[in-house]
């Protein structure tokens, strides 16, 4: 495989909008604990669908509390995917979209749509994975006046030399785009073709890193990237923020956001403010270190940042569906496998 192969990351996009919005928080533009509608007034006055309720409107009742920051940091915010079968079909009506296919609107447009459909559940009572992030690309838009991805660029790719890591490609880089492969009858993989796979909540495309309108840019799940660019962004936060001259955070940020956030709410693994996080090796279940934590994306890429063996890792493929697939869950454990003269 080319070096330079450029991957379709998907969720591995939130950590970097997370690591976005902790620039802004540590610049004094807000506080975790403010109310998502200081920024976005859209969101004030949100709706939560009652226990085992559809979405209609004679089932909706007031949030308790105000979505804030904190809330969508940690996916504890009631927001959820269109194919959440709860509300997954409004969704659906308003045209929100998961950043895996070609949107029309601007990130603007969708998150005031997205504001007005019911949440999930109480905001801070849960947690729930889902569009959380994709409204923090938004927060970064008006907390610091810029287009998200030219935040994204001017702020973190360009002082990280990150230079291939964007939401849409440019023409001389479309040839560098790794296929998408999938299993066949026999069992064995075979290229996917362009366009759309899919169908209802679960339809994606191919090609939406380089067709189509080009305005929706998904902090979610949006960006592409290769290999060794976001290594360099895994060990930036490794350093504690900083990586050859270029600091985006403080040591105490990463720490922050590298700690548990969600404890019970979340029973599987610890959450911080954008990584899943391993609160004990019983819960981890395989090898790594308590406090690693790490994220993984739709098309098939994993990452960790394990602090205690100041090693980082970076596994990309682009699979779809993963079905049976087990290399991402293998990776982490294989890695530390081979460690034959532990740091700690």
């Amino acid at each position: 495989m080319n070096p330079g192969a450029i991957f379709r990351i998907a969720s591995m996009s939130k950590p970097i909008t997370s690591v976005a919005v902790m620039m802004l928080y540590e610049e004094g533009c807000f506080r975790l604990s403010d109310p998502v509608s200081n920024l976005i007034p859209e969101f004030k006055d949100a709706k939560v669908l009652a226990s085992g309720g559809d979405g209609t409107q004679e089932q909706l009742v007031p949030a308790r509390r105000p979505i804030t920051i904190r809330h969508l940091l940690t996916h504890t915010s009631g927001l959820t995917y269109h194919w959440d079968t709860r509300v997954g079909a409004k969704y659906q009506e308003a045209g929100i979209t998961h950043g895996l296919l070609q949107d029309e609107d601007l990130l603007a447009d969708d998150m005031k749509k997205l504001a007005q459909l019911p949440l999930v559940h109480q905001p801070g009572e849960a947690w729930n994975y889902g569009l959380s992030t994709d409204v923090l690309g938004r927060v970064v838009e008006v907390a610091s006046g810029m287009p998200f991805d030219e935040f994204l660029r001017k702020r973190i790719f360009e002082p990280l030399r990150m230079n291939d890591t964007c939401f849409y490609l440019s023409k001389d880089k479309v040839s560098r785009l790794t296929a998408v492969y999938g299993p066949d009858p026999t069992g064995s993989l075979t290229r996917l073709g362009d366009g759309v796979l899919g169908e209802g909540a679960m339809r994606i495309s191919v090609t939406y890193p380089y067709e189509g309108p080009r305005k929706y840019c998904s902090g979610g799940g949006g960006l592409c990237s290769t290999i060794q660019d976001y290594a360099r962004f895994c060990q930036m936060l490794l350093n504690g923020g900083e990586l050859d001259g270029a600091r985006l955070l403080s040591p105490k940020t990463v720490e922050l956001m590298t700690a548990d956030h969600v404890g019970e709410l979340n029973r599987d693994s610890g959450f911080g403010l954008g990584f899943g996080i391993t609160r004990s090796l019983r819960e981890a279940g395989d090898l790594t270190s308590v406090g690693a934590y790490r994220w993984g994306g739709f098309w098939y890429t994993t990452f960790f940042i394990d602090p205690a063996e100041k090693m980082v890792g970076v596994c990309m493929a682009q699979l779809y569906p993963s079905g049976k697939a087990t290399l991402n869950a293998q990776f982490e454990s294989l890695a530390h496998q081979a460690i034959v003269d532990s740091k700690n």
